[in-house]
């Protein structure tokens, strides 16, 4: 697998944005979905991480900046084609990775509190990822799941 910074000009990876946008949208209502779209993406305060397998697309996650010691995983999406194939779990290694490499302290993240973001919460605890109050710019919702792991 190969792991890679993405500049979102590929159409593969747009569409699994967009998929992954399609989905937060049907699990979630719109005041709760905080996933960002393509341009959202491009802020020079994210990172995006692209997962391939020759010209397959498995995945993708990223890492945005809050401050310098406080770093924020979005937009995790394994390709439906590569669910359960250890795709996330590589991902979210090579960005818990990253997060240490700039000297970040603490990396954080929102998910859902719904049955079908179980999967999720479960791979980001088996990481050390605990339940947190809501960081940055998010509040409280009975929607989402606020989790974060000091590094």
């Amino acid at each position: 697998m190969d792991i890679r910074i993405d500049d979102l000009s590929n159409w593969k990876v747009i569409e699994l944005i967009k998929e992954h946008l399609r989905d937060m949208f049907l699990d979630s209502p719109p005041e709760s979905v905080h996933a960002l779209d393509v341009e959202a993406l491009r802020q020079p305060e994210i990172t995006l991480y692209s997962a391939w397998e020759d010209d397959d697309l498995l995945g993708c996650g990223a890492i945005k900046e809050l401050d310098s010691q406080h770093g924020e995983i979005k937009s995790m999406r394994t390709a439906s084609m590569h669910l359960r194939k250890g795709v996330a779990r590589r991902i979210l290694t090579h960005i818990v990775d990253e997060a240490k490499r700039r000297g970040y302290q603490r990396l954080s993240l929102e998910t859902g509190s719904m049955d079908s973001f179980m999967p999720a919460r479960r791979l980001y605890a088996s990481f050390g990822f605990e339940e947190c109050p809501p960081f940055a710019h998010y509040v409280l919702d009975p929607n989402s799941v606020f989790m974060t792991k000091q590094l």
